[in-house]
């Protein structure tokens, strides 16, 4: 009898962010905002974006904390959108199929024709992925740029998101997680990257490379005292990253 041949397996697109080296310039996000407006340099459905009570969505963020003290002080910068988990609660709690996760390349998306502006997802959502866009009244997230990720018109260098092509230190990576031999894959094998908070079992996508240790070689290094407490959620989990 002859054998069927396998199915090509599902790819799992997604980032990977070197904490290491990222310089908490914002570039990541503004170009988002940027290519989501259709190369608009203003503000993405921003209300008041220079008064009392601006209001807007942002598809990237980028947070900085300070840790340690003294010699052994550093700035660590995190950047943070969608995660496109494997086990995304968005996706389960949305009442009308609007929030989707795609099989062929485990993207997760929002139908806006669907969506109702309900607010589930973002309840859901354990890491603020998720942002209401009251102009038009839906929810808001990274896409990874599937419309340019996919434009054959487009050399096949520049078919990725945004913010990978505009990082001008070369922190945000893009690619194949699920396929082990892809340059991101390499990349987290090499560096032991992580997930976001994995205790919630939502297996995120996207990986983080942790900082290298300053000083020169690790067993050298000056140890890092995180100005966070302790604890679950995602202060615990910057914590325990930082103290590795």
């Amino acid at each position: 009898m002859t054998s069927l041949p396998e199915a090509p397996a599902a790819k799992k697109l997604g980032l990977v962010i070197d904490l290491d080296i990222c310089v908490g310039c914002h570039a990541c996000a503004v170009n988002c905002k940027e290519w989501n407006t259709g190369g608009s340099a203003g503000p993405l459905s921003d209300f008041e974006p220079y008064g009392a009570h601006p209001d807007g969505v942002w598809f990237n963020r980028v947070h900085s904390y300070e840790v340690g003290e003294g010699a052994a002080g550093r700035t660590v910068h995190f950047p943070r959108s969608c995660l496109h988990c494997e086990n995304a609660a968005c996706v389960t709690v949305c009442p009308t199929g609007a929030s989707l996760k795609r099989a062929e390349d485990g993207i997760v998306l929002v139908d806006e024709d669907k969506c109702i502006g309900c607010k589930l997802c973002s309840w859901a959502c354990p890491y603020g992925a998720r942002e209401f866009d009251a102009e038009v009244g839906v929810m808001r997230k990274c896409t990874l740029c599937v419309d340019r990720i996919y434009d054959e018109t487009r050399p096949e260098a520049e078919r990725v998101p945004a913010c990978v092509a505009t990082c001008p230190a070369s922190a945000r990576h893009f690619g194949d997680l699920g396929d082990p031999t892809s340059a991101v894959s390499q990349m987290v094998a090499a560096r032991d990257g992580i997930t976001l908070m994995p205790e919630l079992d939502y297996r995120p996508t996207n990986r983080y490379l942790p900082p290298r240790p300053r000083g020169g070689c690790a067993s050298h290094a000056p140890a890092l005292e995180p100005a966070v407490p302790e604890g679950t959620g995602f202060l615990g989990w910057l914590d325990r990253l930082l103290s590795r």
